[in-house]
C-alpha cells in the first residue's frame, strides 16, 4: 500500500475517532455523569449506542496505528510510537467493559462506579497515549506549528494522569486540567489529521 492510500486511511480514521469520541463522551458520557440512574434506565439505547462509539474509537486507533507505522517505518521511533498507541487502545478497549455493567445498576451510586471504573484505566491508558503523541510529532514531517501543538497535548495528557492520581483535590482543577489537554488536543490532532488527508492527495508524506 502506497503512503497516499496509508496517510488517506490514517486521516479518514482520525475523523471517525473525533466524531464517534465527541458523540460518546459529550451526549452519553456527560448525561450519564449529570443524571446517573435515570439515563441508563429510560436513555439505554442511547448509553449503548455511546459503547459502540466507544468501541469505533478503539478500532479506528488500532487501524490509525498500522497506518502511521506503515508510513514511517523506517524512524528509528516508530515502532516504539506505535506499541505506546496499541497500549492506549487496548487500555481502552478493557476500560469499555465497566460501561455495559453500569446498565445493569440499580442505584445512581453503582452508575457512577461503572463509569468512574471506566475513566479511572482509560485515564492510564491517555498516559501512554500521551508519550505516543510526543514521539509521533518528531516522527512525522508535520510544519512546526502542529509539532508544538501535539507535542503539548502529549505533555498535557500525561500529565493530567498524573495529577488524577496523585493529587487529593484534583477535582478542584478539573476544569483547567481539561482546557489544558482539550486545546491542543484538538487543535494539534486535528489539524495532523487534516494534514494527513492534504497530503494524501498531493505527493508522498
Amino acid at each position: 500500500m502506497n503512503n497516499r492510500l496509508l496517510a488517506k486511511t490514517a486521516g479518514i480514521s482520525y475523523v471517525i475517532i473525533f466524531f464517534a469520541a465527541i458523540f460518546a463522551n459529550f451526549f452519553v458520557l456527560e448525561a450519564i455523569l449529570a443524571n446517573p440512574l435515570d439515563t441508563v434506565q429510560n436513555s439505554e439505547q442511547t448509553v449503548r449506542a455511546g459503547i459502540v462509539a466507544f468501541l469505533i474509537t478503539v478500532l479506528f486507533d488500532v487501524v490509525v496505528a498500522w497506518a502511521l507505522f506503515e508510513m514511517y517505518k523506517d524512524h528509528v521511533l516508530t515502532r516504539l510510537s506505535t506499541y505506546l498507541r496499541i497500549m492506549h487502545a487496548a487500555i481502552m478497549g478493557a476500560a469499555i467493559y465497566a460501561l455495559p455493567l453500569a446498565l445493569k445498576a440499580t442505584s445512581a451510586d453503582g452508575v457512577l462506579h461503572q463509569v468512574e471504573s471506566f475513566n479511572n484505566m482509560w485515564l492510564i491508558g491517555l498516559f501512554f497515549f500521551g508519550g505516543h503523541l510526543i514521539l509521533l510529532a518528531r516522527i512525522a514531517p508535520i510544519p512546526k506549528w502542529i509539532l508544538i501543538f501535539m507535542t503539548i497535548a502529549g505533555v498535557m495528557y500525561m500529565l493530567d494522569t498524573v495529577a488524577h492520581f496523585l493529587l487529593p483535590n484534583y477535582s478542584d482543577y478539573a476544569e483547567v486540567f481539561l482546557m489544558l489537554v482539550a486545546i491542543p488536543s484538538i487543535l494539534g490532532e486535528m489539524a495532523f489529521a487534516i494534514w494527513l488527508l492534504v497530503k494524501a492527495t498531493k505527493q508522498s508524506v
